[in-house]
């Protein structure tokens, strides 16, 4: 049987949703990583006209605030110096897309992978040539929403997301979260897209396919729905 290979896709974006930090790996259902591609877009970085994202609302001390903004691109600025990352045009990542399509044939996935094709697709970057896709998100609330184990870890350490004004509260799905449970870990993700993908995502789809089948992953209709993992219907209080 020849041996199926994934492209896993994680992007980093400006205001506009333009990728500014783009990394793709190849690999097999075992997690086992055969290339990867881990690039800044040079037309994006520190394009003050449409600068990294930050959420205006957000709390100076938070991630994604924007006085965290300056830091977030200085990270940057070492990863190119220190040759983590290096500076590339669009052009050259759809090369390196075509290439790797060439030789692997993947199935493309991503942890929000309706984000990233679209965030791609802004950019100019191209991932319309993979047919075959399925959303890491997607096939890992399929697998943990109703999982006691993943319930229990969720919560033992107060995984849960901010009621909103309707004061719905819902637990976590989010690469962060299972990534965690998974390796057995209490780590912050540090949203960069190699350092995401590579901790957090790549051992998500080793862990799902542990469980279930490509073929499972390829046609799993159940999608993330917030309704069903809200807080007051999945635990009870003793």
């Amino acid at each position: 049987m020849k041996k199926q290979y994934f492209l896993m896709v994680d992007t980093e974006t400006c205001q506009s949703g333009k990728v500014v930090d783009f990394s793709a790996i190849i690999c097999d259902k075992k997690g086992n990583i055969y290339h990867e591609c881990a690039v800044i877009i040079d037309s994006q970085f520190c394009n003050e006209k449409d600068p990294m994202f930050f959420d205006p609302l957000a709390k100076p001390d938070d991630f994604w605030s924007i006085q965290s903004r300056q830091r977030r691109e200085d990270n940057y600025k070492s990863f190119i110096k220190n040759g983590t990352r290096l500076l590339a045009s669009v052009a050259a990542v759809n090369r390196w897309l075509d290439k790797a399509n060439l030789k692997y044939s993947p199935i493309l996935t991503a942890y929000n992978l309706a984000f990233d094709i679209n965030s791609c697709a802004l950019t100019g970057i191209d991932l319309t040539s993979f047919n075959k896709k399925f959303c890491l998100w997607d096939a890992s609330f399929a697998l943990l929403a109703n999982d006691k184990k993943y319930r229990n870890f969720v919560l033992e350490n107060h995984y849960f997301n901010a009621p909103t004004s309707n004061g719905n509260m819902t637990f976590q799905i989010k690469a962060e979260t299972v990534g965690n449970f998974i390796n057995g870990t209490k780590l912050k993700e540090p949203h960069t897209a190699l350092e995401d993908l590579v901790y957090y995502e790549v051992p998500i789809l080793k862990y799902i396919f542990s469980k279930k089948t490509i073929k499972w992953a390829l046609t799993n209709e159940s999608k993330y729905n917030w309704r069903l993992v809200q807080v007051n219907k999945c635990f009870k209080v003793k």
